[in-house]
């Protein structure tokens, strides 16, 4: 193996200075030798397979706590990896894809499919609940730790609907807004002091009986399904303005929220799920 100077190397590996340094300092390509009196970078050439890699990688705009991960990895657990996230990176851009075709026909007048809308009764719940302010990034991860602390330490379970966990979202969460999240699952009431106390990462509190208006949601759902499942729920709202029905929408309410099946079988990623919002009556 040749040693070479850092310049060399950026103009060998098509890579900036700049990048190498932040590479650097990630831990993801460091160089061979650092010069303790000048601070001059050197490197090896076989690193230049490696550093060919990382500009792929980043091509396929993976972070680089991920790329620091996957140099680490076995080569045929790497290309796994790698081919996962392109499954996830596709289906993201079917989802836009979709989005992109209702907003087109809805601009263009043409009236959208609407979801079936349906309404069911909650009773009283004892909840514990976990609440956080996420971006769009940090969503998912929020809920991953959540079902975590479900997996590891699992709680009671109450059967029906009623017994599902669920996600509420009192804020939009999007490219350009975090929101605050809160993800819930309801444990019998009798029991519900007790487990609080096993469980001090959570929140325990009541939320009062109430109506939902659901819709259900398709296994591969994503913005432009959610975006139809709302404009459902809005619709059914004003065919109902003469019974004095008002949706639930603000914080002081109960919540747009997403609940997920308590029982039968969970798909991957996303679990089969229907979205809901609580109505009362203005009688």
């Amino acid at each position: 193996m040749k040693e070479i100077s850092i310049g060399e190397f950026a103009r060998r590996s098509r890579l900036s200075l700049k990048a190498l340094r932040l590479y650097d300092k990630r831990g993801v390509l460091m160089p061979s030798r650092v010069d303790q009196a000048s601070g001059y970078r050197y490197y090896d050439t076989a690193q230049l397979d490696q550093a060919r890699l990382v500009v792929m990688m980043r091509q396929l705009q993976l972070p680089l706590a991920a790329i620091k991960e996957l140099l680490a990895c076995d080569p045929a657990d790497a290309a796994e990896r790698i081919a996962a996230h392109w499954r996830e990176v596709e289906s993201a851009h079917d989802a836009r894809r979709e989005l992109a075709d209702y907003l087109v026909s809805r601009l263009s007048g043409k009236r959208p499919v609407m979801y079936e809308v349906a309404v069911r009764e909650m009773p009283e719940r004892s909840l514990l609940c976990l609440k956080r302010n996420v971006d769009e990034q940090g969503q998912w991860a929020f809920g991953k730790q959540f079902f975590g602390i479900m997996r590891e330490r699992p709680l009671p379970k109450i059967e029906g609907r009623e017994g599902a966990v669920f996600c509420i979202q009192w804020g939009w969460v999007g490219a350009d807004s975090d929101g605050p999240v809160e993800w819930c699952k309801p444990v019998p009431q009798a029991e519900a002091d007790a487990l609080a106390e096993q469980y001090p990462q959570l929140t325990l509190r009541t939320e009062p009986a109430h109506g939902e208006v659901f819709v259900a949601l398709p296994a591969a759902w994503g913005p432009a399904q959610w975006q139809i499942a709302i404009e459902s729920v809005q619709a059914w709202e004003q065919e109902h303005e003469d019974e004095d029905v008002r949706l639930a929408l603000t914080p002081e309410d109960l919540g747009l929220r997403i609940t997920y099946l308590a029982t039968g079988p969970v798909t991957d990623p996303v679990p089969d799920c229907d979205f809901a919002l609580p109505f009362v009556l203005e009688r």
